[in-house]
């Protein structure tokens, strides 16, 4: 591990005072610092938190917050609700796929975009939405995706 990672996780792991039930915390903190969550890293926090590195797992592949392979700096998030499903949710993964060259769950070359897809996100009514980042756009048509995407690549 990277002197400065390690600096890194251990701060992590010292602002949550190495208590086991602030795992799932220490995982936010170092998804974020991180943009995912890196094998030493939660080696790391295993032993200095003293929670099984199978726990960690547990927890890290059954929240979709959560990703075990590196992301790009823009998180791209397709919500499949219902309404957005309806309403072309799938014919605009097709189009990022294409504009970005990658498959959903995949992240371009260049580490600036991730594409995946996520449930409901409760804004039914701006249907099909995008999420980018923390920012929300809805509806987005299949036409508005390079105009999107060209926004954020100067980011």
């Amino acid at each position: 591990m990277e002197y400065v990672a390690a600096e890194k996780a251990q701060q992590i792991i010292d602002r949550w005072d190495r208590k086991p039930e602030n795992i799932i915390e220490m995982m936010h903190d170092i998804q974020n610092e991180f943009n995912y969550l890196p094998y030493d890293i939660l080696m790391e926090v295993s032993q200095r938190a003293n929670v099984p590195i199978a726990k960690i797992y547990n927890i890290a592949t059954f929240y979709n917050a959560f990703s075990l392979k590196p992301k790009g700096k823009h998180r791209i998030h397709i919500c499949m609700g219902t309404p957005c499903h309806a309403l072309g949710a799938e014919r605009l993964v097709s189009a990022i796929e294409r504009e970005l060259d990658i498959k959903c769950g995949d992240t371009t070359k260049d580490m600036k975009f991730s594409l995946d897809i996520c449930g409901c996100v409760g804004t039914c009514g701006l249907a099909p939405v995008v999420i980018i980042g923390d920012e929300l756009y809805g509806p987005i048509s299949v036409q508005g995706v390079p105009k999107l995407i060209k926004k954020y690549e100067g980011k």
